[in-house]
């Protein structure tokens, strides 16, 4: 199994590590050529217009697109679940999106960087032990459409994970834990 970790801004290097740890083989994708291959794509945090604007600008969208419409997994954490999501509702007008889930985002959710936070969430789908989660100037889903299942939420019902067939988008940052569950359960998505 080879799994790509889009490396043009934000937190690549640590999805990278984990990613070794667990034994997969890894691919730094900055061009379309890179996802060639590829079984799945993680989309990292960090400043998602910046990443959507230089995507664009050498030609990763379609490809992108064209991974997921073939059935590869598709990861975003915090920036990346911006840049997967159909709608951002406090979206700047010129953001390029992938467009690739039925959800509607608020970015910068909870607040600037000084606001970040960390929770410890209940992800069934993960098993019985809470997951600790690190939120870093996130986003939320405001709304979710047909074919969305939600798998984690915080205590006041806000979604910050969710899952769509072959995608996943979560709005804190699992790589910057010791727990590698959600890495672990994106893998068995890309296998299947």
């Amino acid at each position: 199994m080879r799994i790509g970790v889009l490396a043009l801004q934000g937190a690549f290097v640590e999805h990278e590590t984990i990613l070794a740890h667990l034994g997969v083989e890894t691919t730094e994708v900055r061009l379309p050529e890179h996802l060639d291959g590829l079984n799945g794509l993680i989309i990292p945090g960090g400043e998602s217009t910046t990443i959507g604007k230089v995507a664009q600008r050498w030609g990763l969208l379609e490809p992108i697109r064209d991974l997921a419409r073939s059935g590869g997994g598709i990861w975003g954490t915090c920036a990346g679940m911006i840049l997967m999501a159909k709608e951002v509702l406090d979206g700047k007008p010129d953001q390029p999106l992938l467009s690739l889930m039925d959800v509607a985002i608020r970015r910068n959710a909870f607040g600037r960087q000084v606001d970040s936070f960390e929770a410890d969430l209940n992800v069934p789908v993960l098993g019985d032990d809470p997951f600790h989660a690190v939120f870093i100037r996130a986003p939320l889903v405001e709304r979710v459409g047909k074919g969305i299942e939600t798998l984690a939420q915080l205590d006041d019902g806000t979604i910050v994970a969710v899952r769509q067939d072959n995608l996943l988008a979560t709005a804190f940052h699992p790589e910057l834990t010791q727990d590698n569950r959600f890495h672990r359960y994106f893998l068995t998505m890309c296998a299947s």
